[in-house]
């Protein structure tokens, strides 16, 4: 096992796990959450923390901010508490209260948008808050992951060659769209080194990044508000949109076979599995990207009442849940032994002032 000094140094990133006894189809899914900021995220924010540091962005009194709905924000947190910096993360409404928590455990300041912008969403309203703390003191420096190359280069350097190494007979690769860093760099990589293979990006339903009309997202992590500067289509194959409801029954799926992952991992399975399903492919070697790990979501998406609040009473039995909406206040006079559950194109024309800068 490694010794190490500083917590972003450890982060397992050749962990596969094959889920063709759990899907009932060939996809290999790379695990991304075995690191102390428990997911993908560790990557662009050690990238874009040391960029900034070379550059002589970052001196002696800098206050780290960055706007994220939770995963980059833990990530920086980590990193600002390690080296010493202040850190502000400016989160809205949609970020997991577990997330939020751990945020502020490791010294961050965590500031809360509550209204959303009335074009650009919250991300607009995030965004709007971040100028304005950068205008208001010369200290603070934005990192910036939706303009900043460090976000996709991390993918580039560390994600994809690991992927292209592990599977050199790879068909097809299926990313999460969220800023699109994760899912340009493989892009990019792939592109350059082995264009044979096939490139999904997954979105939530909801999000505006690849022609979707807008609308409410529950979920944090996937999806965007607003087009993100980053993404090019043209290195992108095809497109796969999921429905909340399906991530939702794509976590408890896999719980159900010990396999305890976040939301964005229930996206990205959901729409790999719909793809293959669609194109016949279940022969190709497939691989798709888990951005993240399931605790955090235990107050939502692991959660009946959640699930009842927001999808509806049949909503339980389709993602496998079982029990009344109001269970907690059941008593159970007995231990209980119950039977195993069963498996059960917008582009974006409003305009952030600075977005780009």
């Amino acid at each position: 096992m490694p010794i190490i000094k500083d917590p972003h140094l450890f982060n397992e990133q050749s962990l596969f796990v094959d889920l063709e006894g759990v899907l009932d189809c060939r996809l290999y899914l790379k695990i991304e959450g075995f690191n102390f900021a428990g997911s993908i995220k560790l990557k662009p924010a050690r990238e874009m923390v040391e960029r900034a540091e070379r550059e002589g962005l970052i001196g002696p009194g800098s206050i780290l901010v960055e706007s994220s709905s939770g995963n980059l924000g833990v990530a920086l947190s980590m990193i600002a508490a390690s080296k010493g910096y202040r850190f502000v993360c400016v989160i809205d409404p949609r970020c997991n209260p577990a997330t939020r928590q751990l945020m502020e455990s490791l010294g961050a300041q965590v500031d809360l948008v509550t209204e959303p912008d009335p074009v650009d969403g919250f991300l607009g309203a995030r965004l709007n808050h971040v100028q304005d703390l950068c205008a208001s003191d010369e200290r603070y420096i934005w990192l910036n992951q939706y303009t900043n190359p460090g976000n996709w280069g991390a993918h580039y350097r560390w994600t994809a060659p690991g992927i292209s190494n592990q599977f050199p007979e790879l068909d097809v690769l299926f990313v999460g769209a969220g800023t699109t860093g994760t899912l340009m760099g493989c892009a990019r990589y792939f592109r350059e080194h082995r264009p044979d293979v096939r490139i999904v990006a997954v979105d939530a339903a909801g999000s505006v990044s690849f022609g979707g009309q807008p609308a409410v997202r529950l979920i944090p992590g996937l999806g965007m508000s607003v087009r993100p500067p980053q993404l090019d289509e043209s290195l992108i194959d095809d497109v796969v949109m999921v429905e909340e409801l399906d991530t939702v029954r794509a976590c408890h799926r896999l719980a159900a076979a010990g396999f305890m992952l976040g939301g964005s991992t229930g996206t990205v399975v959901h729409g790999a599995m719909s793809w293959l399903t669609d194109h016949g492919a279940q022969d190709l070697t497939a691989v798709a990207i888990s951005p993240d790990m399931g605790r955090p979501y235990l107050d939502t998406i692991y959660n009946p009442d959640w699930v009842h609040d927001h999808f509806g009473a049949a909503a339980l039995a389709s993602a496998g849940l079982t029990g009344a909406p109001d269970r907690r206040s059941d008593p159970v006079p007995e231990p209980q032994h119950p039977a195993p559950v069963p498996v059960a194109d917008y582009v974006g024309t409003a305009a952030l002032g600075n977005f780009l800068k």
